[in-house]
């Protein structure tokens, strides 16, 4: 039997649209220019009852860090504490104070994490025809670092899929569109406003945090949307600015009908200059949507300002 041989992504992608030049040829931020001051200001208005939710996962939780296959959990090292003292071998201060010290190495997209808009490429050119040649030795455009400065504020929407479906979490593999969205949007009672933001919750990283790390990553395939040129469209139309779930990489690993990997980072990011958002906390703010039906809020967020970062890591801040 003939091997299938995969499509490059000029052919998948042939006919999706872009947003390249729409603001003008110096832009970093893409999708993000749609969030505007009139919109923060509407976004500030959902914010009724006080609630406020973080959507960071723990770096260094006791089960273990979700991270996408090939990179390595966070690392976190004790440069300074009581036992240097005790062996003593702490600096002495004047008055006696003591102090602890520590260090974390890890990939800047090893936790819940913002991709910069120049993370994914093809054909050479990263979002608004930036010469990929510019990633060499760290971004010169399109950086993490933009996106940090200018930060992430407007109206959010929660759309819990996984809850919409009746599942716990969805399965490896699955896959669902812009119509699951805006059905389950309708079932929650909200409307998926032009210039929303995105919290799509799968329930992916609730069952990580179940069944450990083994069995998560065995025959690894998140569920998720996935790459058509209708969703595509709808995402342009929409004019959605930032993408985030409680997936590794905000879409479903593989395209089921090309093989394909991860084509909504060239779809979204690379071409609209959506932003992506991975690896978000979202079961804590569900079970309390549930509770109370309010699915729209107030939405803040701002990546490490990482010079050159093809990402960085993020605390989303969600208030209701």
């Amino acid at each position: 039997m003939a091997k299938l041989v995969e499509p490059e992504l000029n052919s998948l992608l042939a006919d999706a649209p872009m947003n390249w030049g729409k603001w003008g040829p110096d832009d970093e931020v893409g999708s993000l220019n749609y969030l505007t001051s009139s919109g923060v200001l509407d976004a500030c208005r959902k914010v009724r009852q006080g609630k406020v939710f973080t959507l960071q996962v723990p770096i260094g939780h006791p089960k273990g860090d979700p991270v996408f296959p090939g990179r390595w959990e966070a690392k976190h090292c004790m440069v300074m504490d009581k036992g240097f003292y005790l062996a003593g071998k702490g600096p002495y201060q004047p008055g006696g104070l003591e102090y602890a010290d520590d260090i974390i190495v890890m990939f800047l997209q090893g936790s819940t994490q913002c991709d910069a808009l120049g993370h994914a490429w093809y054909d050479d050119k990263l979002w608004n025809g930036y010469d990929a040649r510019t990633t060499i030795g760290g971004l010169e455009r399109a950086s993490i670092l933009p996106v940090a400065e200018r930060g992430v504020v407007g109206g959010g929407v929660l759309l819990d899929i996984a809850r919409y479906l009746g599942k716990p979490h969805l399965e490896a593999g699955e896959i669902f569109d812009h119509e699951d969205l805006e059905a389950c949007a309708r079932q929650e009672g909200v409307e998926i406003a032009k210039g929303s933001i995105l919290l799509v919750r799968t329930g992916w990283l609730g069952w990580f945090y179940e069944v450990g790390a083994k069995e998560f990553y065995r025959d690894f395939r998140e569920p998720g949307l996935t790459y058509s040129l209708e969703l595509t469209r709808w995402f342009q139309e929409m004019e959605i600015p930032n993408l985030v779930t409680d997936t590794l990489a905000n879409e479903a690993t593989v395209h089921p009908e090309s093989g394909v990997q991860l084509p909504l980072h060239a779809a979204l990011m690379r071409n609209l200059g959506v932003l992506l958002t991975e690896v978000a906390w979202l079961d804590d703010l569900a079970a309390d949507c549930a509770v109370d039906g309010q699915y729209q809020f107030l939405y803040v967020a701002a990546p490490l300002k990482v010079v050159g970062g093809s990402g960085a890591p993020v605390n989303p801040i969600v208030l209701k």
